[in-house]
């Protein structure tokens, strides 16, 4: 599926701008400079599929891709570097809220977190956002490349941990590195099991 057509379909800033809601959708989510555009790129074999934003935090719209057919990837905002949680969550959902609660075809939120530095208080609060609102999420680390092997599998096995205490988030983490193209395939089948069978198109 990954090695098939993927689109930019379009970007929307609000709830009438979203494409009609008949292919199942998985939403990308995370801090500013988590890697959330390269993830993208790697995952779709893409160079500038998804572009990062000149200014982290910027980005204020949904933007939409399909992938082969048989699924589209949202990029949602980053939500920024402010240091309150309340503040962080109440700028990202400014823009998102309405979408995770009423997005009918919104499989899961794939949200990203820096492998160097694991779940931080700003993170916390977007779980709490997704749960409130149902909505089923995996923890994604990234530039995991970034650390050796011991603290990676520190780093893993102390996010698995914390996540496993989350009603709303998926049971198995995802570990990457866009650059080395670490978890990339694990990450890929993830995603295709949300998607439409090939035989279904």
């Amino acid at each position: 599926m990954f090695a098939q057509n993927v689109t930019f379909i379009k970007g929307a800033v609000g709830m009438d701008g979203l494409p009609p809601a008949d292919m199942p959708e998985i939403a990308f989510a995370g801090r500013s400079n988590v890697g959330k555009s390269s993830l993208i790129n790697a995952l779709t074999n893409r160079k500038d599929l998804a572009r990062a934003s000149g200014e982290p935090g910027r980005t204020r719209e949904l933007n939409f891709f399909d992938l082969a057919g048989r699924i589209r990837i949202v990029d949602l905002p980053g939500y920024g570097f402010a240091k309150a949680p309340k503040d962080v969550a109440a700028r990202w959902m400014a823009l998102t809220r309405d979408y995770l609660r009423g997005r009918v075809n919104l499989k899961r939120v794939i949200l990203l977190i820096d492998g160097r530095h694991g779940i931080k208080p700003a993170d916390e609060a977007i779980m709490k956002v997704l749960t409130e609102a149902a909505v089923g999420y995996q923890v994604t680390l990234t530039k995991l490349d970034k650390l050796k092997p011991a603290e990676r599998e520190a780093m893993i096995a102390a996010t698995q941990a914390a996540v496993a205490k989350k009603v709303a988030a998926y049971p198995v983490i995802a570990a990457t590195s866009s650059s080395k193209r670490l978890g990339l395939d694990a990450l890929r089948a993830d995603i295709a099991d949300l998607a439409i069978p090939e035989q279904e198109k």
